[in-house]
């Protein structure tokens, strides 16, 4: 084996030192899980929460269903605040444990979208992977709620699988998936409620406007908002 050179090691050691003394992440308990089991999944959350930081970056935003935060990390550096709602206790304890204390423009609380509205105005909100949970007969509620929580100017991005991808998908996701949409049901969903709804699919990673049927992934970019 060839040892490195002195001056090799010496600028290695200048080049990392600034995080010689960060300290160490814990991550939480469902997402270590994830990550151990099918950790592909954790570059598929990270894609889709980077789309959201380019679109809503530098507002005061909502985000619905937060589960426990990793997603958060990847959108609380590029937007000037976020509040970060979800409705099941234990993902919002174990992001106040382990996530809240590396983002201190993020403020976490337990909430119901369907239930209630949440002070804002924000400028922007989003959901990943929430909409295909709510029971149909429920989805009114969602939609009146994020409008009533954000500016006249809003911007609101809706992220869930596609009804397409379901042949494929688990059956513990199968079970909580009770309201997939396809492409062209999702934007006629948002467009009782917003004048503008683009629409953008993706497949793993890959960020695109293609086909829908052959989409794993969709996403309604939401503004205008009506009611």
């Amino acid at each position: 084996m060839t040892l490195k050179p002195p001056q090799s090691i010496s600028r290695q050691h200048q080049a990392v030192s600034h995080s010689s003394s960060h300290p160490c992440i814990t991550l939480p308990p469902n997402i270590s899980e994830i990550l151990c089991r099918d950790p592909r999944l954790i570059g598929f959350v990270a894609a889709r929460h980077k789309f959201v930081a380019k679109i809503l970056g530098g507002l005061d935003i909502l985000e619905i269903g937060c589960q426990e935060g990793f997603g958060t990390m990847f959108v609380a550096p590029y937007v000037n605040s976020i509040t970060c709602v979800d409705f099941y206790p234990p993902f919002v304890v174990g992001f106040q444990k382990y996530m809240a204390p590396y983002l201190p423009n993020c403020k976490v609380q337990q909430g119901d979208i369907t239930q209630e509205s949440f002070d804002g105005p924000f400028d922007g909100a989003f959901a990943l992977d929430v909409l295909e949970h709510i029971d149909a007969n429920e989805e009114h509620h969602f939609w009146v709620n994020i409008c009533r929580s954000i500016t006249p100017k809003g911007t609101v991005i809706v992220g869930m699988p596609s009804l397409e991808s379901q042949v494929y998908a688990s059956e513990a996701s199968k079970l909580g998936h009770v309201n997939c949409k396809t492409g062209v049901d999702l934007k006629k969903s948002a467009s009782d409620f917003f004048s503008n709804v683009i629409m953008f699919s993706m497949n793993d990673e890959m960020l695109h406007n293609g086909y829908f049927p052959m989409s794993h992934y969709i996403f309604a970019v939401c503004s205008g908002k009506l009611k």
